[in-house]
């Protein structure tokens, strides 16, 4: 009985093995099109920006605002998934929880680019044989991210340029008003 249960879940998790590899397939090509049939039309998708989207239309306009058109963010991004342990099954095999993280890069329009580690889980069903996301949710690091470290690199060089200004305009009044009296 033990090794039954264990091929079983065996297939299982080659089946999401496969699903992995081809939404990360699908993510490298950022085509769309190809990106939607990884959603369920009721899931409920929250991005690294806090925003949350439902469905494939949903997650398809997100994409497009981001992506594509003069006010796009997003000029490059790539992502590689890691999973931290075997999803979490439920329902007989047709229901799971995974987690884990990704490494992504983003290029934004306003030419600033960066890496970042991400965290992320995501509840997958499995309907009419096919796997979908029901459910995911990514977040980044509120106290270590890449935007909040160039925003404090970019205080330093304000505070320090400021700093030098104040000392040379400091010492350029000195020398005229000493001249003076």
């Amino acid at each position: 009985m033990l090794h039954t249960q264990i091929f079983a879940e065996d297939q299982v998790h080659n089946e999401l093995r496969k699903f992995k590899i081809e939404l990360e397939d699908a993510l490298k090509e950022k085509d769309i099109s190809k990106i939607l049939p990884f959603i369920h039309p009721n899931a409920v998708v929250t991005f690294a920006n806090a925003e949350a989207v439902r469905g494939p239309e949903g997650v398809a306009n997100y994409l497009k605002r981001m992506l594509d058109g003069p006010n796009k963010i997003v000029n490059k991004f790539g992502t590689t998934i890691s999973v931290d342990e075997l999803t979490i099954l439920y329902g007989g095999g047709t229901v799971g929880i995974s987690f884990g993280g990704s490494d992504d890069f983003f290029e934004l329009t306003e030419g600033i680019s960066f890496h970042s580690k991400s965290r992320w889980t995501a509840t997958l069903v499995k309907e009419k044989g096919k796997w979908m996301i029901a459910s995911a949710h990514v977040s980044m690091n509120l106290f270590d991210n890449p935007l909040l470290t160039a925003a404090k690199n970019s205080m330093y060089w304000v505070a320090s340029f400021t700093f030098l200004l104040g000392l040379l305009l400091g010492f350029l009044s000195t020398r005229l008003f000493s001249k003076k009296g």
